[in-house]
């Protein structure tokens, strides 16, 4: 990654951020422990200074000038860090570690003055102040601060030190940072690219850290996952409407052509037209299927939801098929346990049941087996579970899952009347409510499941409109 790119990175710039607010932070903390230091030792030197001073002039006022004398050569030989100076009436050096009179800073007699000892020629620093005898400022007494200030200078060299070195080790992080995410980025913008140059199975590459990115990586995955599949049912919903709507077209055109060819004339033709319409009702309902699926897809029908009786349901479309199975030659048995309660639109759950059962009369006529079907309304667990079985060819394993897609009809029904759109659309509206639709062998047979979540498990329906 070139500077210029480096730059560019938000993520770089907002760990350089970071890293400078805590550089600033750093020195700031740092720069105040200094100040508090140098006040503690500031406030101990005018201490010790105030301190000697008033002992001084405690000696020079009870035993006078030649004790003041004495007691000043005393201390300037104990060492410990004072500075003192005493002059005679004449202004002459009487006593002391001080060979002249210092040179203040600031303020004359009060605070900082420099001077310089006769075993170190090199100028000092102490803090003190300029004692007046009969008038004339003769004496001074002070502490010397260079240690004082050594230490502070150490104190502030290492919040340089510091704070460069974090800024050092910040820079370096925040480029190690960018580059890796950075990379992670440029690995998705590749594969975003292969995938938008046609190649729907191209997927983001995931770490196996587990952190955002991976996740993120994941969940673009599983939305190209569902794009993929998107894209091949459409192709193969393309390839299906050519191939099943062809046939239909043709059988209308050839008995438009027909009648017109009929020689009973008006007779003949009302008899094609008749054949016509119902031939263009098929395809009517084709189409209605097709828009219906989409519907649900687009989960544009979830307004309509309400509170339903599962069961209710399974009873009432039972109740409804029930002479029509008789007629077909089946028994229809249904149970159902009682308070199943969902939330969902009941037309569109009556409408899955239904398919379902019409496509268990259509496929079990020719069936060798009994001629049964069992409706079933079930709770297993936190789901609510509508239950088709039939004792009919059934559909093998590795058929199930493509069955549910649109316009698929397995090769034993095409002799079969369909669209191959009732299984989808059974699907479409699990999915609208957020629920499955399952396969199994009835042993022989189909059982179709679909598993809804339960609304308000263990209420009574019958209180739900007293909410």
């Amino acid at each position: 990654m070139g500077p210029g790119k480096l730059l560019q990175s938000t993520v770089f710039r907002r760990t350089l951020t970071v890293v400078l607010l805590l550089a600033g932070v750093a020195a700031a903390v740092t720069g105040l422990v200094g100040w508090n230091a140098n006040g503690i030792l500031t406030r101990a030197s005018e201490h010790a200074v105030e301190y000697d001073a008033v002992e001084l002039k405690a000696e020079l006022v009870g035993r006078g000038f030649d004790a003041l004398a004495q007691m000043v050569a005393d201390k300037s030989r104990g060492g410990g860090g004072g500075v003192y100076y005493l002059a005679d009436a004449g202004g002459s050096f009487r006593a002391g570690n001080l060979t002249r009179l210092p040179t203040w800073v600031g303020t004359p007699g009060r605070g900082v003055f420099t001077y310089s000892r006769a075993i170190e020629p090199t100028a000092r620093r102490a803090a003190g102040l300029l004692i007046e005898i009969d008038g004339h400022p003769r004496l001074v007494v002070g502490r010397d601060i260079e240690d004082q200030r050594a230490l502070l200078l150490a104190i502030y060299r290492s919040i340089g030190l510091g704070t460069g070195l974090l800024l050092l080790v910040g820079l370096c992080g925040s480029v190690l940072i960018s580059r890796h995410i950075q990379s992670r980025i440029d690995a998705m913008s590749r594969a975003s690219a292969g995938i938008m140059s046609g190649d729907l199975t191209g997927r983001i590459p995931v770490g196996t850290s587990g952190d955002e990115l991976d996740r993120l990586a994941r969940q673009l995955n599983e939305m190209l996952g569902r794009i993929e599949q998107l894209m091949a049912g459409l192709r193969e919903v393309s390839d299906n409407i050519a191939h099943d709507l062809k046939t239909p077209l043709n059988r209308l055109r050839n008995l438009a052509e027909s009648a017109l060819a009929d020689g009973r004339g008006s007779e003949a033709w009302r008899s094609g037209l008749e054949h016509v319409i119902d031939e263009a009702d098929e395809i009517i309902k084709t189409f209605n299927a097709l828009l219906l699926i989409a519907r649900l897809e687009a989960g544009s029908t979830a307004d309509g939801f309400a509170m339903l009786d599962l069961s209710r349901i399974a009873i009432d479309v039972a109740e409804l098929y029930e002479p029509v199975a008789e007629e077909a030659g089946f028994r229809l048995a249904c149970t159902a346990d009682p308070n199943l309660a969902v939330l969902g639109n009941q037309q569109l759950l009556g409408q899955a049941l239904a398919n379902l059962i019409d496509n268990a009369l259509k496929y079990s006529t020719t069936a060798r087996g009994a001629r049964e079907i069992s409706i079933a309304a079930r709770r297993d667990g936190a789901m609510a579970c509508l239950v088709v079985a039939d004792r009919g060819p059934g559909i093998p394993p590795e058929n199930r899952e493509r069955a549910l897609r649109r316009f698929v009809r397995l090769e034993p029904s095409r002799s079969l009347p369909g669209t191959g759109l009732g299984l989808s659309l059974v699907a479409a509206v699990a999915r609208l409510h957020r629920g499955t639709v399952t396969l199994e062998d009835n042993a022989p047979g189909l059982r179709v499941v679909i598993a809804l979540p339960l609304a308000l498990a263990g209420r009574d329906v019958a209180d739900l409109g007293r909410d």
